[in-house]
């Protein structure tokens, strides 16, 4: 064994009882056919453990070497961590692990052994029994993905996606941050299922679009509240009626169109572990909806994520003070935006700037419907120009707001409407942050995945109807 590798000697490969592979350079690999060799030897059974990237190289891909094919041994790529939820990549430190298909290689270790982990990159294959051990590291997306397709029949793989992505992005707040943690997930279950890549992907960045414009701890619903002086709980009631006709008609279309998929070849085992890991997603929309502060909301978010997660392993205490400081200096931009936002806006209205915006928007409007479908094209135009909806609706809000008062449009509503208008929009630009998010994890176009947005196209149709039969909607003060 000392020289097998040194002296690259085929039939000494073959007529070893084990091999140990450290790793395969890609001119060894085409110069002496190893991949060949490997793939013959395999055929025959014999022992083969691959370390580091030798594992990598047993399977299709891997991220680390993009644009280098692996032996393709098994199915399956390598990815990289995803750092939004506030983890450390790379992870190092102690983990537990769990054994789906327990092998040899781990006899004599208990369920929950903890092993030491330093790594960027993690397994995603097709074949769940490939795998013989796993841990998990940012474990409660994962845990909302498997909880909500476990309770789905399999061919309803297409809406539970959609679904799962609507619950955690109602969770957390942010699209994006919904988007780049579930990219990866559907990617891979494309290529498992055979379903469309952009099809797919287009499901979660839907979902991630429904959550986000719900959430009560969004920021776009923060600043639309705010500018508009209505609660939160009633905005979500009102934003709801607008939004859920189109939620409804997108699930049935995903649950249709799932039904041409590839059944899979293995089933997925709930853990306690993974159920408990959703109780902080479960508390904040709890809370939320029964019209809690949303600092109170926030606080116990975090306390039940912090006590959880040091629980289950996926942190120490460190790592949770490290993920909060994370998320409040992420917030550092777009406070300095409101900031400079706020003081130019005084500036137009001490000039009678404001004044003039809204004669020159409302010279045509004759009542509450036409005043309400120029608070949609105000905040959509300037969604189109900034990219970003949070600070659309902060640009616009106050003029919003003064269009709203004159026209006697219900406040609940014109925050609903600058929330799910700007949603729409911020959904469909192809420069916008969730479709390059989104694209770029999914290695696809997002000009891909734009004809495949059925819940943004479907939200249209429901806003322009909500506006035109408002009286059907609208909710007395």
């Amino acid at each position: 064994m000392k020289n097998i590798w040194h002296d690259i000697d085929n039939d000494r490969i073959k007529a070893t009882d084990f091999i140990v592979c450290i790793e395969i350079s890609k001119g060894s690999k085409k110069k002496y056919e190893l991949d060949k060799v490997i793939h013959e030897v395999a055929k025959k059974g014999t022992p083969f453990l691959g370390i580091c990237l030798g594992l990598q190289l047993l399977f299709e891909c891997s991220e680390e070497c993009v644009g280098v094919k692996g032996l393709g041994l098994l199915k399956g790529k390598i990815t990289k961590i995803p750092d939004n939820q506030g983890l450390k990549v790379p992870q190092i430190g102690w983990n537990s692990l769990k054994y789906p298909n327990k092998g040899r290689l781990f006899e004599g270790l208990d369920e929950d052994s903890y092993v030491y982990f330093v790594h960027s990159y993690y397994l995603k294959a097709k074949n769940r029994s490939d795998i013989a051990a796993q841990t998990f590291y940012n474990v409660a997306i994962d845990a909302s993905v498997e909880l909500t397709l476990a309770l789905l029949p399999e061919k309803a793989l297409l809406a539970g996606i959609f679904i799962a992505s609507c619950f955690v992005s109602m969770s957390i707040g942010t699209s994006v941050g919904t988007i780049v943690a579930l990219t990866p997930v559907t990617a891979g279950l494309a290529t498992e299922t055979g379903m469309s890549t952009p099809l797919i992907v287009a499901a979660a960045v839907g979902g991630a679009l429904f959550g986000d414009n719900l959430s009560f701890i969004s920021d776009t619903t923060v600043v639309a509240t705010r500018t508009q002086g209505v609660r939160m709980s009633d905005k979500f009631k009102t934003n709801f009626r607008i939004v859920l006709p189109a939620a409804i008609i997108t699930t049935v279309l995903y649950v249709i169109m799932g039904l041409n998929a590839t059944p899979n070849n293995h089933t997925t085992e709930f853990t306690f572990t993974q159920i408990i890991n959703v109780i902080p997603y479960l508390a904040v929309i709890l809370l939320a909806i029964l019209g809690k502060d949303v600092l109170l909301v926030l606080l116990i978010g975090n306390l039940f994520t912090g006590l959880i997660g040091m629980i289950t392993g996926a942190f120490d205490a460190s790592g949770w003070f490290g993920a909060m400081a994370s998320g409040i200096g992420g917030m550092g931009e777009l406070i300095l935006i409101s900031m400079i936002a706020g003081g130019l806006l005084e500036l137009i209205r001490k000039n009678g700037g404001i004044t003039f915006l809204i004669h020159w928007l409302t010279r045509r409007v004759r009542n509450s419907r036409g005043a309400e479908f120029s608070i949609a094209t105000l905040v959509g135009l300037t969604n189109l120009c900034t990219a970003n909806n949070t600070i659309a609706i902060l640009s616009v809000g106050e003029i919003s707001k003064n269009i709203a008062d004159r026209y006697g449009v219900d406040p609940r509503r014109s925050a609903s409407i600058l929330d799910t208008c700007s949603c729409i929009v911020q959904g469909f630009i192809p420069y916008g942050a969730q479709l390059l998010m989104a694209a770029g994890l999914a290695s696809i176009s997002h000009v891909e995945i734009i004809p495949h947005l059925f819940y943004p196209m479907l939200l249209i149709i429901a806003v322009v109807i909500s506006i035109s039969v408002r009286g059907r909607f609208e909710t007395t003060r």
